[in-house]
């Protein structure tokens, strides 16, 4: 029986891990032409996800790379008041630790047999028991698991639904080598999150494994504002400015952040998937991570992927002759499971973006 798994993200190569664990092959198509075709983004909160680590026989090796000081916290109104500071003590277990995308990927594909991973196959569609890539080249597959992330491909295999815009954007800038170039910054950031919310605005900045601190900047506006607010995108130090002026109030030591970042200014558009999408189950195709399950950015999507992963992994290893009957027991728990995490996220991101969201999430954090 030949699984085939389109997307070599977190999801999909944890999926490839565990069933080579329980000796079963599978192969991952993935449309980049390598493992560092591009950047993987920033640092991850791993925390119920460490579970698919376990089964994956990794954990010791994550615990290895990941950041148990990337827990620390400070949470701050916009005009500079600090809320809350929490410090992780060297000795304290490693829960949340923050982890670098990139460095967790490539753990999952280093612990994989050296041709599990076919680089340059963009898929394209799949009809007859075969897969069809962007090269013409085509493929046999018993199992097709869509791997493939928020504009999947495989998805329509099984549903209509579509990533919808969630009212919010999103702007990416960032300070390479902060400890060296901008130290006074460092040290107000600090060791891990550092966050900045209130009147339906918010900043977070993270340290990343190799000396960057990235920078969010998240907006309450229309899904046509990165065409029609007139910020010039293609000019970093006019886009710095513009986006500065639009934190009127602001402590100037926050904004100091922004205006000391390079030339890198990616505006995403932040968009989800209905919270409970379900389907019926479909024998020889299924879904995980943000193909099945897009949320928004606050902590759960990559535990979510990499829990799917492992856990339709441990399926099929129990179903060995019957991928149906795994797939439909895999979909049962991914979309329970899922649809709770969908639901708490869509509640953070509101929180995160409502008027009052420091003192919300200040109340969060320190309940009664």
């Amino acid at each position: 029986m030949t699984i085939a798994i389109v997307g070599a993200g977190l999801g999909g190569l944890a999926l490839a891990r565990v069933l080579h664990v329980n000796g079963i092959d599978a192969v991952v198509y993935e449309r980049e032409s390598s493992r560092d075709a591009r950047g993987q983004g920033g640092m991850l909160d791993i925390h119920s996800g460490q579970r698919a680590l376990r089964e994956a026989g990794l954990i010791d090796q994550f615990y290895a790379i990941a950041r148990g000081e990337g827990q620390d916290m400070r949470l701050l109104e916009p005009d500079g008041t600090l809320l809350l500071q929490e410090d992780t003590p060297d000795d304290a277990p490693l829960e949340r630790p923050e982890v670098d995308r990139a460095d967790l990927r490539d753990l999952l594909l280093d612990s994989l047999p050296e041709h599990a991973v076919r680089w340059g196959h963009a898929f394209e569609s799949a009809d007859n028991g075969l897969l069809h890539f962007a090269d013409g080249s085509s493929a046999a597959y018993d199992l097709l698991v869509g791997a493939d992330g928020a504009g999947s491909r495989v998805r329509a295999l099984l549903t209509d639904a579509r990533p919808a815009h969630t009212g919010q954007n999103y702007v990416e800038v960032g300070i390479p080598d902060i400890d060296r170039t901008h130290p006074d910054l460092a040290a107000m950031v600090g060791r891990g999150n550092y966050w900045v919310l209130g009147n339906g605005q918010s900043l977070s900045a993270q340290r990343n494994g190799d000396g960057r601190v990235r920078i969010g900047l998240i907006f309450n506006t229309a899904e046509d504002w990165f065409a029609t607010s007139g910020i010039p995108f293609d000019d970093p130090a006019a886009a710095r400015a513009r986006l500065i002026d639009l934190l009127p109030g602001w402590d100037s030591r926050i904004t100091a952040l922004i205006a000391a970042c390079d030339d890198t200014v990616v505006p995403r558009s932040i968009t989800t998937l209905p919270v409970g999408l379900t389907w019926p189950s479909t024998p020889g195709v299924t879904l995980l991570g943000d193909a099945a399950h897009l949320m928004p950015p606050v902590g759960e999507g990559a535990n979510m992927a990499l829990l799917d992963g492992a856990l339709l992994g441990l399926a099929l290893a129990a179903h060995p002759d019957d991928f149906p009957a795994a797939v439909k027991e895999y979909e049962r728990e991914m979309f329970e499971r899922t649809s709770a995490a969908a639901r708490m996220s869509a509640d953070m991101q509101e929180l995160l973006m409502s008027p009052d969201a420091a003192q919300k999430m200040l109340a969060f954090f320190q309940p009664g």
